[in-house]
This record gives C-alpha cells, sequence and structure tokens, in this order.
C-alpha cells in the first residue's frame, strides 16, 4: 500500500512538472542584436552589423528597410526619437520628431462656435506634419556613421523592387483600414487592392523615392522633385506644408532625461517626448515601496503603479510640450520632495478618483500606430529608436508617385486645452498649436544601466500607453526577476488619469484580482485594450552574452550573431 501511494505522490510530482509552463528565453546571441517590427529590417541591420557597421549604421539601414516592410508605422512621412548609450558611456539623444508647418494657427482645428473638428486632425492632409525622419537618419550619419549612406540605403531600395511577403497581421490591418484609405486617396493606389497572407507587395515608387535619397542626400527627400511632389500632394488635398517648410526642416540633438531608481541608471527621451519625464516620475514615485515583495501583477503591485502612472499623466498633460516654447520644469517634476508630495495621498485601502487629482503645484514661467527597434553592437554600442506615424497608416494620406503614407501628427497637439486626443490624451496650453512647433510625443526609447554597465535596451509603439509598457518591461526584469523575452510576454495594464480607468489586457489577470481591485474603487476596461504595447528590447546577460525579447503581439523579429 505504502509502495501504491508513493507511486501516486511521484505520478503527481511528474505530472505537475510537465504541466508548469517554462518561461520562454528569446533570441540569444554573443555579439550584436536587432529587433524590430519585420524579420526583413532586423535581418537588414544585422547584416550591416556583420559587414562591420557600428549601431548607427544599423540603426540607419534597419530604419529605412522598415519604411519599406511596415508602411503602418516604418515610414519616410513621419518622424520619431533616438536614445544612445556609447561603448564608453557617453548618452544622447536626437529628436526627429515632426514640426507644425509655418502656416499652422492655434485654432486651425475648431470651428466658428470654438468647438474641435477631431477628423481635421486625424485624417487627410491637414493632419500632416513637416516630416523628420530623413533628416534624422543624415543627423545620425553625419554625427556617428562608419559606412556610406548608400551602402545603408540600398538594402531598403532592394527590399522594396524584389517586394516583402504579407503576414496574416499585416492583411488584417491593411483590411481594417482600407475602407479610411480608400476615401482619402481613391480606389486607385496600390493600398485599395486586396491583399491576403503570403501575397507579395512590390514598392516600385518608394524604391525611386529612396533612389533619390541615395543620390542626393537629405536634399532628395527636402528639395528638388521629390520636395515639389510632396507639397503638391499635400497642397491639392487641403494642407499646409510649403517647400519653405521642408527646406526649413532640422533634427535636433538634445540632452537626455537621466534618473536613477534603485542601483539602477535610466536613460531616455526629453521634451518634446513626454516618456523620459513621465516614466521618471512613475519610477521615483514607486521607488520607496518594495515592489518586488509584491507578486507580479497582484492587486498592491497594480494598486501601485496605477496610482504613480495617474499622478504622473495628470502632470505630463498639463506641463510637457515643445522645449523650444514652452519652459519645461523637468527637474522639478522628477526631484523626490515634489513626488513624494504627489504620492501623499496615495493608499492601499482604496482608488484616488482622478477627479480628485490634478496637475501638482510648480511655479513656471509661462501614438498608438509606432514602431521601435532596439540594436547593441559588437562594439557595446546601443540605440534605442521609436518612430512613428501616429495613427494607422498616418493620415492615410498616401503618395502614389513617391510610395509612403504621411503622417496624422498634428493631433498630437492640443487643438484645444482640455479636449482628448486620439489617444485619449487631454492636453493643455504647454502642447498647443504654433508654426516650427514640436508637438508632445509619449514615445520612450530608454537605455537602462546598473552598476554601470548596459543592462537594458527598451521600447515600443502604443500611443499613451507606449510609457506604461516600457515602465512594466523594466519593472518585470528588475524586480521580478524575469528573462527579457518572458518580461515582454506579460500581460500589461494602462492608466493615463483621464479617462479614470485601469486598461487590461484581455484574458491575462485573473477575475480575483480584477473583482478585487473594483471592489476598491477602480474602474476596469478589458473591451479597448487587446494589445497595450509591442516591445521590443535586449537584455545584457551576466555571460556577456545578450538576450532579445521580440514581441509576439506583433510580427516582431531578432536577428543577431
Amino acid at each position: 500500500m505504502k509502495k501504491i501511494y508513493l507511486l501516486f505522490l511521484l505520478s503527481l510530482i511528474i505530472l505537475s512538472c510537465k504541466t508548469t509552463k517554462e518561461a520562454e528565453i528569446g533570441l540569444v546571441k554573443d555579439n550584436a542584436l536587432v529587433v524590430s517590427a519585420r524579420v526583413e529590417a532586423s535581418k537588414i541591420g544585422a547584416d550591416i552589423l556583420q559587414q562591420g557597421g557600428n549601431a548607427f549604421d544599423a540603426m540607419i539601414a534597419t530604419k529605412f528597410a522598415l519604411a519599406v516592410s511596415f508602411p503602418f508605422a516604418g515610414n519616410l512621412g513621419g518622424g520619431g526619437f533616438l536614445v544612445y548609450r556609447m561603448n564608453d558611456g557617453t548618452t544622447g539623444t536626437l529628436d526627429f520628431r515632426e514640426k507644425a508647418p509655418l502656416a499652422a494657427t492655434k485654432n486651425m482645428y475648431l470651428d466658428s462656435m470654438g468647438e474641435v473638428l477631431p477628423e481635421k486632425s486625424r485624417v487627410g492632409a491637414l493632419a500632416v506634419g513637416v516630416p523628420g525622419s530623413v533628416a534624422g537618419l543624415f543627423a545620425i550619419h553625419e554625427k556617428f556613421g562608419s559606412m556610406p549612406m548608400e551602402k545603408l540605403i540600398q538594402p531598403a531600395i532592394d527590399l522594396a523592387k524584389h517586394g516583402v511577403v504579407v503576414t496574416e497581421k499585416q492583411a488584417r490591418r491593411i483590411k481594417s483600414y482600407q475602407d479610411l484609405i480608400i476615401e482619402v486617396n481613391g480606389d486607385s493606389i496600390l493600398f485599395s487592392n486586396t491583399f491576403e497572407k503570403n501575397d507579395t507587395i512590390k514598392y516600385k515608387a518608394l524604391a525611386k523615392t529612396l533612389e533619390a535619397i541615395k543620390e542626393r542626400g537629405k536634399d532628395g527627400f527636402y528639395k528638388g522633385e521629390v520636395a515639389q511632389k510632396i507639397v503638391d500632394i499635400i497642397q491639392k488635398n487641403g494642407g499646409l506644408i510649403t517647400l519653405e517648410d521642408l527646406e526649413k526642416y532640422e533634427a535636433v540633438w538634445r540632452d537626455p532625461i537621466v534618473f536613477d531608481y534603485k542601483d539602477l541608471k535610466v536613460i531616455s527621451m526629453a521634451p518634446p517626448s513626454s516618456g523620459g519625464v513621465t516614466l521618471a516620475q512613475i519610477m521615483k514615485m514607486i521607488e520607496p515601496y518594495n515592489l518586488a515583495e509584491f507578486k507580479h501583477n497582484s492587486v498592491k503591485a497594480i494598486q501601485l503603479i496605477t496610482e504613480a502612472e495617474r499622478r504622473a499623466y495628470a502632470d505630463r498633460n498639463y506641463f510637457l510640450g515643445d522645449p523650444d516654447f514652452s519652459q519645461i520644469p523637468e527637474n522639478v517634476l522628477i526631484s523626490s520632495d515634489y513626488l513624494n508630495e504627489r504620492m501623499s495621498s496615495f493608499s492601499f485601502d482604496q482608488a484616488t478618483p482622478s477627479s480628485e487629482v490634478s496637475h501638482g503645484e510648480v511655479e513656471i514661467v509661462e501614438s498608438d500606430q509606432t514602431t521601435h527597434f532596439s540594436i547593441v553592437d559588437q562594439f557595446g554600442n546601443a540605440v534605442s529608436v521609436t518612430t512613428t506615424l501616429n495613427g494607422a497608416y498616418g493620415s492615410k494620406l498616401f503618395s502614389e508617385e513617391l510610395g509612403f503614407f504621411f503622417n496624422n501628427e498634428m493631433d498630437d497637439f492640443s487643438a484645444k486645452p482640455g479636449i482628448p486626443n486620439m489617444f485619449g490624451l487631454t492636453g493643455a496650453e504647454a502642447n498647443s498649436i504654433a508654426p516650427e512647433k514640436r508637438m508632445l510625443s509619449s514615445m520612450t526609447p530608454t537605455i537602462v544601466e546598473k552598476n554601470g554597465k548596459l543592462l537594458m535596451v527598451v521600447g515600443t509603439p502604443g500611443g499613451a500607453t507606449i510609457i506604461t509598457s516600457v515602465l512594466q518591461t523594466i519593472l518585470n526584469v528588475y524586480e521580478f526577476d524575469m528573462g527579457m523575452q518572458e518580461a515582454v510576454n506579460q500581460p500589461r495594464f494602462h492608466h493615463q488619469w483621464l479617462p479614470d480607468e485601469i486598461r487590461i489586457e484581455p484574458n491575462g489577470f485573473d477575475m480575483e484580482t480584477i473583482s478585487t481591485l473594483k471592489n476598491l474603487g477602480y474602474e476596469i476596461n478589458e473591451s479597448n485594450s487587446r494589445i497595450i504595447g509591442i516591445v521590443d528590447a535586449i537584455l545584457m546577460l551576466p555571460d556577456g552574452k545578450m538576450e532579445a525579447g521580440a514581441d509576439k503581439r506583433g510580427d516582431d523579429t531578432a536577428v543577431g550573431f
């Protein structure tokens, strides 16, 4: 009888071992990794590294390749941000965010009664900001490039000519937005065709545009024939961009937001991105708590992070904008004294309603559809790059002659203080529209150090959820001892002050946790949050190797050697 009992016990242990889900490990490589939204782009970036190029060379090649392989958000007609860390520890950022045209006005999206006309800032030519992507790539190459620019563009040209195979997710995306794309452009453009999984799309017009950039450099986009075609299609459709807007555009090198979280050093993007400041505020507000003692995605962990997010987003929406136009009180907003005061009303006993949380008292004068990629090269340099058209396929305006979509970044301004944009973010005067002003962004390309050494390269698309997705990925690794792919795979949640709700990814949280949060006064929204972020990240391992986290929520893929 005793033998039978022992056999029964042993069988239970074996069964338990079989049913325990092991954490997924991402691609692990010794020398270098590129993680991006499409395998074609990651492979092109990794190929450049194998040819002896550095992380900046690979970044340029990868971004051009994403403009071909991922038109949903990869772009020539948009903009973005770069955060870098050199192998000697030097850090910096590049702002190649779009700008408002010279003819833009503060009230350009209001009707005669002063009410917002939201579609005008979201769909069509009037929604388009002056693109910054191409200028950004040439600024990076001028400062850090080690290979000829022609060699970095050519793989994207070849890809455009040979074509890109449509994935199941890409086919679904095109179908979802096709009616609106046709409404804006008519039914005779490339994306008015029906595309199914495994079809191949050739981008002949885009190949010609890339060839013009290869031949003439930055001027191949911002001056001459391509520039004239950009202005023609935008003005023909009621937009404001002129040849002068294009000629005047310049990317800007800025100092990063740098802060400590326990024994981590976090390097992130400064305004006009809200990402670095808001991430710093959230992490500094939760820093006094022993988060590791709370179970991952437990009630207490969700409460603490939510309440910090609530307060940080209230500040984001009021204080942040383009630092060239508004005085941004960055140092005050991320100071411990200020943030301790912000969290003084927090209690684990109940939710703090957003109606009771305004922006903090500071004395001063005055997108969902984005794509991110992370690179670490064989020399120890790291880049974190987030780039966007803002909405899915941007403004939906597509140039058949040039082969790309234009952004709808003008919606990231506050068309009217207090009125939400397409991501539900409510802005204030600091982010109002003005000629040549850069609109506020949530993009949060981030690099993390520990003990003076590179630890993580992290970023994601996701509109307002970008900051919280980056936050949770860092915390999953640092506080909850996860590997990078495991950290990226975890279900995510998000709070942005208004609307006053916790958005959660469906089927990722147990019902008891949800029920307890509701009883504590939190509104839970599962319906509008099928996906929160698509994180692409790299973690340096103790043995000197590196692990990629390529988010399965997209077609994201890591390639390295």
